[in-house]
């Protein structure tokens, strides 16, 4: 594959879970609640092609830390592929994570990475239901997201975010991370009932 020659894009469902509390002020470019970042984020492709590669059906997730705000850099990232995929399929989705074809938001995530993890290929299961979806990466990641509960009446809430801007996702829903569950041994860590969204995207290249 070519990077000057290779066009990729794909649809995807998207769970995201860290440490920061909801909402996430890392969204708004401000410092995350704990001063460092970590956290989750798995796609499940509904429909993707890289060149010829059709991606449809397969799932591609990540852990990172960064230890003091995401856009300072110094991140530690691994980067997790479904183990259905075919050879050439694994090819194009390493090469579509580390940024080799171009294409947001994984320019982004090269940009403030200093050390990347080789990438691993791992069962994956996804339980796609909106506010309720979850994902389970191997045995190394679990994300879990459920609607973020009023805290007098218990009652769950629905709220949007809207960030034009965003690089991961445009729109999402805020909840409430249930599951955010790492046990990567460079990067183990657990934050339940922290950040979480859910979305669905649309990159390319």
């Amino acid at each position: 594959m070519s990077a000057e020659t290779t066009k990729w894009s794909f649809e995807a469902d998207y769970i995201q879970v860290c440490s920061c509390d909801y909402g996430c002020p890392c969204e708004f470019e401000a410092p995350p609640s704990k001063g460092f970042c970590e956290g989750l984020g798995a796609w499940r492709i509904v429909q993707g092609q890289c060149g010829d590669v059709k991606l449809d059906g397969l799932g591609l997730a990540f852990v990172v830390h960064t230890p003091a705000a995401m856009h300072l850099g110094n991140a530690t990232i691994g980067i997790f592929i479904d183990e259905r995929a075919t050879p050439a399929q694994r090819e194009a989705l390493v090469h579509i994570a580390s940024a080799k074809f171009g294409g947001m938001p994984f320019e982004v995530f090269v940009a403030i990475t200093k050390t990347f993890l080789p990438p691993q290929f791992v069962p994956m299961e996804f339980h796609i239901d909106g506010r309720n979806s979850r994902a389970v990466v191997g045995n190394q990641l679990r994300l879990a997201v459920e609607p973020i509960k009023n805290p007098i009446n218990g009652a769950p809430e629905s709220i949007r975010l809207d960030h034009g801007t965003g690089f991961i996702f445009k729109t999402a829903e805020v909840v409430s991370a249930k599951e955010c569950v790492s046990k990567v041994a460079e990067l183990t860590f657990s934050w339940p009932n922290q950040a979480g969204f859910f979305s669905r995207v649309q990159y390319g290249n």
